[in-house]
């Protein structure tokens, strides 16, 4: 069930990126954003696996809770404090929109 959910929440993701670089620039710039997520899912779901195989067994806590659904936790959390950190630095990095007068 949590292996579910983290899949459904970067399907909407992957739309969500592809919606909003489309309409800021083009089509292609929305099939990077999705090819950029895709690249930094695969590879992070397996340095996560990697790095919980060190430190627990397959089953990990439970049913619901076992290596692979830990290690997509381990990955989600991770995207989401890059992706924030990458974005809180571009509103930074961004210029002070001037005001039109007339």
């Amino acid at each position: 069930m949590v292996t579910l959910f983290v899949f459904y929440l970067h399907t909407v993701a992957a739309v969500t990126l592809f919606t909003k670089r489309w309409q800021d620039a083009h089509t292609g710039e929305g099939f990077l954003a999705v090819g950029f997520l895709a690249l930094v899912f695969s590879v992070g779901w397996s340095v996560s696996t990697f790095i919980l195989k060190l430190f627990m067994d397959e089953k990990g806590f439970g049913l619901w809770l076992d290596r692979d659904a830990l290690s997509l936790l381990l990955l989600t959390a991770g995207e989401l404090s890059l992706f924030y950190f990458q974005t809180r630095r571009k509103r930074h990095r961004a210029p002070p929109v001037k005001p039109v007068t007339g």
